[in-house]
């Protein structure tokens, strides 16, 4: 059975706790245990943070506690884990989570190992430099320079294949490392999803700078066990719950509105 330990009034699930999901799926569990392990990021301003008190906020988080509810599951119920984004597939895979909401990208590459239900969230990749740039104005702006994204993610690798051959990609655990070093000139710029970097932006007024349009397209979904199909339709419901009863967009006006970040519509799902 996984160990849970309280950390600064967060309840975080401690490693190796793959044993204790058993043969049930993970809507048996939810309605008879009246708890969920859900993976969030803790480092992502407007999507997944953790506070300073402890408490996980942003529009993941209320995703994920959306489902939560929908599945049967309070608020008191839910043990957060942190989800770094080269280990989302092991923490399904091992059952140390339930589910993932994490700015998770649906890939075939991803779809070999786990399911998604969603997208619940569609985003463009962006750029972020500092404030002061002025030589790097888009994609095709980048060679010869360093460009910071967290390993186990796609972005970098895009611009990199397609964009600027010549980009120096630096990969950290986080992107508040990647933006860490933007901040002290260690790299040049970060890329990753332009929800994510508008608020890392807004989080630090006047230091950077989104530039260049938004390229690509990343769908968002929910991540859990592969062949788990009754959970994942319950999911893809509880999304589009929440798409449609006005939960979903007022979520995002309060987590990345106040960024200047255009709230888009809700995207049909495509996995469910």
């Amino acid at each position: 059975m996984s160990a849970v330990v309280a950390v600064a009034g967060l309840t975080l699930a401690a490693c190796g706790g793959g044993e204790d999901s058993g043969s049930k799926n993970l809507v048996a569990r939810a309605k008879e245990d009246k708890k969920v392990t859900i993976g969030i990021k803790f480092d992502q301003p407007g999507l997944g943070l953790q506070t300073q008190a402890g408490k996980p906020e942003g529009f993941d988080v209320d995703v994920a506690k959306y489902i939560a509810k929908e599945l049967g599951v309070d608020e008191a119920g839910i043990t957060w884990k942190e989800a770094q984004s080269a280990e989302r597939e092991n923490l399904i895979e091992k059952g140390d989570v339930d589910f993932i909401v994490a700015t998770y990208s649906i890939t075939d590459k991803r779809k070999e190992k786990v399911a998604f239900a969603g997208p619940y969230f569609v985003a463009g990749q962006g750029l972020l430099v500092r404030a002061d740039n002025t030589d790097i104005t888009g994609n095709t702006a980048l060679n010869g320079k360093k460009l910071c994204s967290v390993k186990g993610s796609t972005p970098a690798q895009k611009i990199k294949d397609e964009f600027s051959k010549e980009a120096q990609l630096q990969e950290f655990g986080k992107y508040s490392d990647c933006i860490t070093a933007l901040e002290n000139g260690s790299i040049d710029a970060v890329t990753t999803d332009d929800v994510i970097l508008a608020g890392f932006a807004a989080k630090n007024p006047g230091k950077f700078k989104l530039v260049g349009e938004a390229f690509s397209k990343e769908n968002y979904g929910v991540g859990l066990k592969k062949d788990d199909a009754e959970s994942r339709t319950a999911i893809a419901n509880a999304i589009t719950k929440m798409q449609t009863d006005g939960a979903w967009k007022a979520s995002l006006e309060t987590n990345v509105g106040p960024s200047g970040y255009k709230i888009p519509e809700p995207s049909p799902l495509t996995d469910k």
